[in-house]
């Protein structure tokens, strides 16, 4: 019997490492326990004392840059490792159009639940539009992103190097693509031996990404003290119908949606899925980014059970392409700013609009502040009188930051088990065990010890 595992990191030749003693340590509970303090601290701080919250935002922002500072090395190592495991070229490209399909049409469907939700209840038709409403600097951002043939341009890094220091996801996924592909060409011992330096370069990033995460509790209460302290409770209040409408829109998504889906292709139950990645939900509600979990949703995919080279392909694409809840977002504050405005959008308008923006937004996906680009850009673009009431979302844009990157999160985390399912890439049984509980997740980041997918793989 061969010794090569067929799912999980080690798809390629190497010694299965020992099982640990333990599966679990204290100091990932502490970790957590610590960001729900300084959530709730930074929310209290924020109601007392609003004028020095405000100043605290930069906790936040700096936390979240040392996360998205991780994500191109992370993304480099994790494809390059999938991809030259596996032999055949042709299993990455079947893999990576029918994530592409599959993000196409459900991105349709989150257009298509936001224009539903937000035409039953117009958010927006009770609010005044402030007439010193200032909103340049997101047009100016639109602006910057160009068009398609700019987004385009834009994947291709000038050096292979740059790809990992530039901060662009698309860049660091085409350079490990074009990498994991020539060392699957190259093959032989030749590859096992690139594979084994790669996966020690792997093992040293998520050590400094372990340095990072206790970070966690001081980027939490920065960034919660800003945003109450800049909102209060007021602004809170007079967009509540607005944000209760995007919420629910974002559940039903989710529940009714990504579950029925998920339950039709791989027989899972999303209740069970969102469990299993509880700890990630709570570590983007208090960053309100979705990248600040990409790490981990590709090591707990990986330990679900499903291959590597899939997960390789399939979360990092979607990263950039699967924003059903940022498709979510702009329905939602577009046909507000219309109701605010009392300029209401025939169906027609709405869709061509909506669209415009789905393209534009894949271009500034994990950029800070996108959601409100994107909608400045496409207001500018197709309804220009509506451009001011873009200033009335500013206020709340992180309150439902939160619940878009969450939802975008949720998205992937499904995406990868569907097409795992579609694929054949992944392992049912392990599945199983993981999602009951039976075989828990033992993160490499913040454990000294090999995990429990490393040792069972």
């Amino acid at each position: 019997m061969s010794s090569v595992p067929t799912f999980g990191p080690d798809a390629h030749p190497r010694t299965p490492e020992p099982e640990p003693v333990s599966p679990k340590s204290p100091r990932t509970h502490v970790l957590y326990i610590a960001v729900i303090i300084a959530v709730l601290a930074g929310i209290v701080f924020g109601l007392v004392a609003p004028d020095a919250a405000k100043e605290f935002k930069v906790l936040g922002d700096l936390f979240v840059s040392l996360i998205k500072m991780m994500i191109a090395p992370i993304i480099f190592c994790t494809i390059v490792l999938g991809i030259g495991s596996v032999r055949s070229a042709a299993t990455v490209g079947r893999i990576g159009l029918m994530a592409l399909i599959y993000f196409a049409i459900m991105s349709t469907f989150a257009l298509a639940i936001g224009l539903v939700v937000g035409n039953i209840l117009k958010p927006g038709s009770g609010i005044v539009i402030p007439a010193d409403a200032d909103v340049d600097k997101y047009v100016e951002q639109a602006h910057e992103a160009g068009g398609t043939l700019d987004f385009i341009q834009s994947i291709i890094p000038e050096t292979l190097v740059s790809s990992l220091t530039d901060g662009s996801v698309l860049q660091a996924l085409l350079v490990a693509l074009l990498v994991g592909f020539a060392v699957q060409k190259i093959g032989g011992r030749t590859a096992d031996l690139a594979l084994e330096a790669l996966e020690v370069v792997r093992k040293v990033v998520f050590a400094i990404l372990s340095m990072v995460l206790w970070l966690a509790p001081i980027g939490a209460f920065g960034a919660m003290a800003a945003v109450v302290g800049t909102s209060g409770a007021a602004a809170v209040w007079e967009l509540l119908k607005l944000m209760i409408g995007f919420y629910i829109t974002c559940a039903l998504f989710v529940g009714v949606v990504l579950g029925l889906v998920l339950y039709a292709v791989a027989r899972v139950n999303i209740l069970r899925l969102l469990w299993y990645l509880g700890k990630e939900f709570l570590l983007i509600l208090a960053t309100s980014s979705s990248e600040s979990a990409l790490p981990f949703l590709m090591e707990k995919m990986e330990h679900l059970g499903i291959r590597k080279s899939t997960v390789g392909i399939v979360v990092p694409t979607g990263y950039s392409f699967n924003l059903d809840g940022t498709a979510i977002y702009l329905t939602m504050a577009a046909l507000f700013v219309a109701d605010a405005m009392h300029k209401p959008m025939s169906l027609p308008a709405q869709i061509g609009l909506l669209v415009f923006m789905i393209i534009a937004s894949k271009g500034a996906a994990g950029v800070s502040g996108a959601g409100l680009a994107t909608l400045a850009g496409g207001l500018s673009a197709h309804r220009a009188d509506l451009l001011p009431g873009v200033a009335v979302i500013v206020g709340i844009d992180r309150f439902m930051s939160e619940a878009r990157a969450m939802t975008n999160f949720a998205g992937n985390a499904v995406a990868t088990v569907v097409i795992g399912t579609l694929t054949r890439t992944i392992d049912r049984d392990r599945m199983s065990e993981v999602l009951s509980g039976r075989l828990p997740f033992v993160p490499t980041a913040l454990e000294e010890a090999p995990s429990v997918r490393e040792a069972d793989a």
